[in-house]
């Protein structure tokens, strides 16, 4: 019989943990002690015997805290002796820092690629699983020999537009950035894609000048990979409702959700409802308090990518 997989998490990322080990038995629970010393300094312990055994460990970037705590958890799992390191980033941040535009800009993203590739390497090797990346050159920041997977939400989001859409709705996308994307989209949903135009109004504003296509009294499901204050959603859709839109929904990956961003995005009275996966845990948190966003979980995903290794 092959031996349990143990599974471990992050504070932020323990609901991951428990489906993991809920929906396989091939999966065990990881068990982790944590404290706060006085001085704000972490300790953390782990409960669990992994010597020689394959250890998977759950948590993004959400926060450097987080980040830190993903370092850290994973490089005692590899210091305790395990056989092999998956770990799992549902939300891999620092993509708004994902190059330099002026000289001397530090790119967040490598350097912060180059931390996590730090971690030493278990003696069958480290694996890191990255979900929807912003930009998907980030994969490649990763270094030392560490074997990254960037997994795509297609499946979801495709799932998510029709339960929102019906049979009858245009996807389309906030700016033209993301029309190739909603285009693919769009052809495997056999609807019509849509997306707006954008032109420069000041050296830091933008301007939306029109829409691509038809979308008079028709239902719009509008896609992006990452929501976070809503700002460009809510202009977005001003245009489509001015343009004809009966009904507009959204469907998204990442919910990173800042302060005060779900209650703009619904008291804009422009969304019908919103649709994420809980890659991010403050989505998961706003769904239970509100109706206005739902959760499609990419948990089958996760598991399903961890046992086709």
């Amino acid at each position: 019989m092959k031996e349990k997989t143990l599974v471990f998490s992050t504070q932020k990322y323990t609901y991951f943990r428990e489906t993991f080990v809920k929906q396989q038995d091939t999966f065990e629970k990881g068990e982790l002690e944590y404290k706060l010393f006085p001085d704000g300094e972490s300790y953390y312990r782990i409960l669990s015997n992994v010597l020689a055994k394959e250890a998977v460990l759950i948590g993004g970037t959400v926060s450097e805290k987080d980040t830190m705590e993903l370092y850290d958890l994973a490089s005692g799992l590899v210091d305790a002796g395990v056989k092999r390191l998956t770990i799992i980033i549902p939300f891999y941040g620092y993509s708004t820092m994902e190059r330099a535009v002026k000289s001397g800009e530090i790119v967040t993203a490598k350097t912060r690629a180059r931390l996590l590739s730090a971690i030493p390497q278990s003696y069958l090797g480290n694996r890191i699983v990255m979900v929807d990346l912003h930009v998907s050159g980030l994969q490649y920041y990763f270094e030392n020999g560490v074997h990254t997977a960037h997994l795509y939400a297609k499946p979801l989001i495709l799932e998510a537009a029709r339960k929102l859409g019906g049979t009858d709705f245009v996807l389309a996308s906030a700016d033209a950035g993301r029309a190739k994307w909603v285009e693919s989209l769009a052809f495997d949903l056999g609807v019509d894609a849509a997306f707006v135009y954008k032109r420069r109004s000041s050296g830091s504003d933008t301007e939306i000048t029109g829409v691509n296509a038809d979308v008079s009294n028709k239902k719009v499901v509008l896609y992006d990979d990452m929501i976070r204050t809503g700002g460009s959603l809510i202009n977005a859709a001003k245009v489509y409702k001015e343009a004809g839109a009966k009904e507009i929904y959204v469907v998204a990956t990442h919910g990173v959700f800042p302060k005060g961003s779900i209650e703009r995005l619904e008291n804009s009275k422009l969304i019908e409802k919103i649709i994420v996966t809980d890659t991010h845990p403050n989505a998961k948190e706003a769904a239970q308090k509100t109706a206005f966003i739902e959760i499609s979980s990419i948990s089958d995903l996760l598991i399903n990518a961890v046992t086709a290794f």
